[in-house]
């Protein structure tokens, strides 16, 4: 484990625990693995499939961000982050390991993550899907329900009125 890396992330995390580890660890992995660095803009994207501490590592080790667009949520739940080069087309999938052990120190699992071979922490593979498009500006629509400003893109026609997602009412029927 690099301890500057360490160290910047917890800086910007607030503590430390293990799952900021995991981050740290998964963005060595990608650093290691596909020879990437910091992205000063969208050059590195990275998928998170999770919301945890771990996101971020993410934002301090690789500069990858929602406000930039190259830090896209894709919220299955997993400890997973898929990481993208766009200018060599690199990628690959940084999956924690389960733990076998369910080791409720959290100090012992944090020190194991940290230091462990990143063979034993994780698995590699490809992503399962496309590298995500550059992210766009939208024209902005005014909700005609709650006169809020909403990008075109997420607009729904409702009644003959535009309304947000958050005053359109959905009708499912159950399915």
């Amino acid at each position: 484990m690099n301890q500057k890396n360490w160290e910047k992330a917890v800086a910007f995390h607030g503590h430390e625990c293990p799952g900021l580890a995991i981050g740290v660890r998964a963005c060595e992995a990608a650093i290691e693995k596909m020879g990437i660095g910091k992205s000063d803009d969208e050059e590195i994207v990275c998928v998170s499939e999770n919301d945890a501490c771990g996101v971020d590592a993410v934002q301090a080790l690789l500069s990858c961000t929602m406000g930039k667009g190259n830090l896209i949520y894709r919220g299955t739940g997993k400890m997973a982050f898929s990481f993208f080069e766009r200018k060599s087309g690199k990628k690959l999938r940084v999956c924690l390991r389960p733990s076998e052990k369910k080791d409720k120190d959290r100090k012992k699992r944090q020190a194991f993550i940290l230091d462990a071979p990143l063979d034993e922490v994780f698995t590699f593979s490809d992503p399962s899907f496309e590298l995500p498009d550059k992210a766009r500006l939208f024209n902005t629509v005014i909700c005609q329900k709650c006169g809020e400003g909403v990008p075109e893109h997420k607009i729904h026609l409702q009644d003959g009125k535009f309304v947000c997602d958050d005053c359109y009412v959905s009708y499912t029927r159950g399915w």
